[in-house]
């Protein structure tokens, strides 16, 4: 039992030097806010008597209590500083009285815990501040000078003498301030009022209130403070004149806004509304003739307004607020009554002559017009006039009396008719008219002639077409009227190779379509050229022509003819070579002739049928058949040629012609052979007949056409330049450039190349060589003669006899 009792007393007394050993002193500093990170606050090691070395050892550290983490120790020299600065309104917002930073230094082995204390002392880092940017009080104009008014205090969180000390106020000639100090040594200001308000003077007044702290340096915050001032009855109505005179037309409308009354009152809202009325001296026509708006002032006519009963008005007008102790000011209004333009001028057509014809002689009368106005002076002088643009004039006969004259001439096709307005106005201001619009008419003169669209019309006919066929239509305008513009379409009649135009074509006389009446072919006829005249029915009638060239467009309607070799219809040419003939001779030529255009005239030549392909050739564009090469005894005695002109045209249309050779030993000159061609035929005989009355006729036919051609020219003046063909003539002459050729032939030979000549319009002479029994053929230009020396003259051979 003792021995416990001394364990108990051990234990006691080892705990108590163990708690002997944690307690520890307490320890204060004071330091100011806002130091700079890492500041050193103090030397602990130093204060606490600590050795520096070991207190990495002993684990020393520094706990916080209830604060963030501002301070810390530094375990290798024992210094506390700043870990992050220190805002002492931040951490002690709620008691700025005092503000402290309580910490723990824990040390071990042994243990030891240190209190220690950091007063953070204020520093004058915050301006003072008020509540509210702006101030706004509201004072009556009428608050007696030395009025007092609180304004809210500014407030500042630093403590001592860094808070609120004093307030200042911008200058001010109606105010001042007073600072006072509450119970806890709070600061305020009151505004104090110095000067009587004029509202109506300056309605609003801006201040500026500053707050200033006793920190060193002072800082300060400000407010603005509006003073609005209340409005109160102290200004009457006033209008800007007091007398006025106004002027009204009489006869002015019901309505009629005569003057705005605008009165002024200086105070605002219910004090300064206004209501107008009449006073007691306005008499009672005068109010029955106007009305005043008592809202708006506006004084407008009520009753109507005639100048010769009453001219004058005179009224007192009383404009009055709506204050509590109303106001009100007056004005006298003398109201004129004027004379005005109320009548009309007045228009009267006396005559007027319609319709008229277009071509009317110049100044001569149209209408006569009588103007009046019942008003006087200027607003009873009338004007009268009508529109520029027209060709007529007014012209003044008499007092208040126009004539209406033609000053330009007329022309219905422009203008068929006119509407003429008459225009009357007075002089008064405004000045009043009246119109009234006559229409005048135009007759009708045949003046102007028919006209084509052209002047000359060129038709293309395509040969072989059908009597009656529309060619054209040949139509003429007239611009005038009725039988004016009635159209009559004829063709000039001329005689051309005693055919009139009538016969060749027609024209429907009413429409102008024009016709043809026969077919045409154009190996015969090629072109025409004549005049269409289109006449109108007028009293007299007007009459123009147009030119009409009709061209005959050719038609490949006629095959070839072949003229050499001569063969009767349906026969068999026969001719005789000689088996000896050499390689290159001519053996026989085919002349064919197309009497068609020179594009579809074109002949080619083909062999169609040949016995020995190896033997002859044939040119195809000038006919000629020449021997390949020598006759072998192998070669047929008789040999048979078919040959093939063909035309140009399109299809192409053809002719044939069978050539028999008869090879012969005796020898027999060919037609390669240009000198003499022995001829045995009897001058009797049925070819030669026939020849004969051919070659007479043609004579016949060249010495008429020679003397026709001898009396035109002996009937023209002496020296005159050849005529150009008359529009009215046909031109049908072709001209030809076909060379001439020298050849010696049989008569069968000769009568072909007569024939393509005479076709060609030339002349075919057969002249006797010297020896008399062969000939020689010369073809001539028709209608030169034998002594044409031009280039188309044919060659000829002379002898000596």
């Amino acid at each position: 039992m003792d021995s416990w009792k001394w364990y108990v007393l051990f234990i006691v007394v080892v705990i108590y030097s163990f708690v002997g050993n944690i307690l520890t002193s307490f320890t204060h500093y004071s330091i100011p806010e806002e130091m700079k990170e890492g500041s050193v606050v103090a030397n602990l090691a130093t204060d606490l008597s600590l050795d520096v070395k070991t207190l990495n050892d002993r684990k020393m550290r520094l706990d916080i209590i209830a604060n963030k983490r501002y301070l810390d120790v530094n375990k290798e020299t024992g210094e506390l500083y700043i870990v992050e600065k220190i805002d002492r309104e931040y951490i002690c917002a709620t008691n700025l009285a005092s503000c402290y930073l309580r910490l723990e230094l824990i040390l071990e082995n042994p243990v030891r815990i240190s209190n220690i204390e950091v007063e953070i002392m204020d520093m004058n880092d915050n301006a003072p501040q008020f509540r509210r940017d702006t101030i706004y009080l509201d004072i009556s104009e009428a608050t007696p000078k030395g009025e007092r008014f609180s304004l809210s205090n500014a407030v500042d969180p630093d403590v001592g003498s860094n808070s609120v000390k004093t307030y200042q106020l911008s200058e001010s000639e109606y105010f001042n301030i007073e600072v006072q100090t509450g119970r806890e040594g709070t600061q305020f200001a009151d505004l104090i009022l110095k000067k009587t308000l004029d509202r109506e003077q300056k309605a609003v007044h801006n201040l500026i209130l500053t707050a200033v702290d006793g920190g060193n340096p002072a800082r300060s915050g400000t407010a603005n403070v509006i003073v609005r001032i209340l409005d109160t009855n102290d200004n009457a109505p006033v209008f800007k004149n007091t007398n006025l005179s106004v002027k009204i037309m009489e006869n002015s409308p019901i309505g009629s806004l005569i003057i705005h009354l605008n009165a002024t009152d200086l105070d605002e809202g219910s004090n300064s509304d206004i209501t107008y009325s009449y006073s007691l001296y306005t008499s009672e026509k005068t109010q029955e003739t106007f009305n005043l708006n008592p809202s708006t002032g506006e004084i407008t006519v009520k009753g109507m307004l005639n100048y010769e009963d009453f001219r004058i008005y005179d009224m007192e007008v009383i404009a009055t607020d709506k204050g509590a102790n109303s106001l009100s000011g007056q004005c006298t209004i003398k109201i004129v009554v004027e004379d005005m333009n109320d009548n009309h001028p007045e228009l009267s057509i006396k005559s007027f002559q319609s319709p008229v014809s277009e071509n009317i002689e110049l100044d001569t009368v149209i209408a006569v017009v009588s103007i009046s106005d019942k008003d006087s002076g200027d607003n009873g002088k009338v004007d009268l006039h009508i529109p520029g643009n027209m060709p007529f004039k007014l012209r003044e006969s008499s007092d208040n009396y126009y004539e209406l004259v033609v000053s330009e001439p007329l022309d219905r096709e422009k203008v068929p008719e006119y509407d003429i307005t008459f225009t009357v106005t007075d002089r008064g201001s405004p000045p009043l008219s009246d119109n009234e619009t006559m229409t005048l008419e135009l007759l009708d003169v045949n003046d102007n002639v028919p006209q084509f669209p052209q002047s000359f019309y060129t038709i293309r006919v395509m040969e072989n077409n059908a009597p009656g066929a529309l060619l054209s239509s040949l139509t003429a305008f007239d611009p005038d009227l009725h039988e004016n513009q009635y159209l009559v379409y004829f063709i000039i009649e001329r005689e051309i190779v005693n055919t009139s135009m009538s016969m060749l074509f027609s024209i429907n006389p009413e429409n102008g379509n024009l016709y043809a009446l026969k077919t045409f072919d154009y190996e015969i006829e090629n072109e025409f050229l004549f005049h269409i005249e289109a006449r109108d029915s007028g009293s007299p009638p007007l009459s123009s022509n147009v030119t009409v060239h009709i061209i005959i467009v050719d038609q490949n309607d006629n095959a070839p003819v072949i003229v050499s070799p001569w063969r009767a219809h349906g026969s068999v040419v026969e001719e005789k070579i000689p088996r000896s003939t050499d390689k290159g001779s001519l053996v026989a030529k085919v002349i064919a002739l197309d009497t068609d255009s020179v594009h579809n005239s074109r002949i080619t030549y083909q062999f169609l049928q040949v016995t020995d392909a190896s033997l002859f050739s044939l040119d195809q564009y000038n006919g000629e058949i020449r021997t390949m090469r020598m006759f072998s005894y192998k070669d047929p005695r008789h040999l048979r040629l078919v040959v093939v002109a063909k035309d140009n045209g399109q299809p192409a249309l053809s002719a044939t012609v069978t050539i028999k050779l008869i090879t012969v030993e005796t020898a027999v000159k060919t037609y390669s052979d240009m000198t003499e061609m022995p001829l045995e035929y009897d001058i009797f005989s049925d070819l030669n007949l026939y020849l004969l009355i051919g070659l007479g006729s043609v004579s016949f036919l060249l010495l008429i056409t020679i003397l026709v051609t001898i009396v035109l020219k002996c009937q023209s003046p002496k020296g005159s330049k050849p005529a150009p063909p008359s529009r009215n003539s046909v031109i049908s002459e072709r001209n030809s450039t076909i060379a001439d050729s020298t050849l010696v032939s049989n008569d069968a030979y000769w009568y072909s190349l007569f024939l393509a000549e005479t076709r060609k319009g030339k002349m075919v002479v057969r002249q006797p060589l010297p020896k008399g029994s062969r000939y020689i053929v010369s073809s001539l230009p028709r209608g030169t003669g034998l002594t044409d020396t031009s280039d188309s003259a044919a060659s000829t051979l002379q002898y000596p006899k």
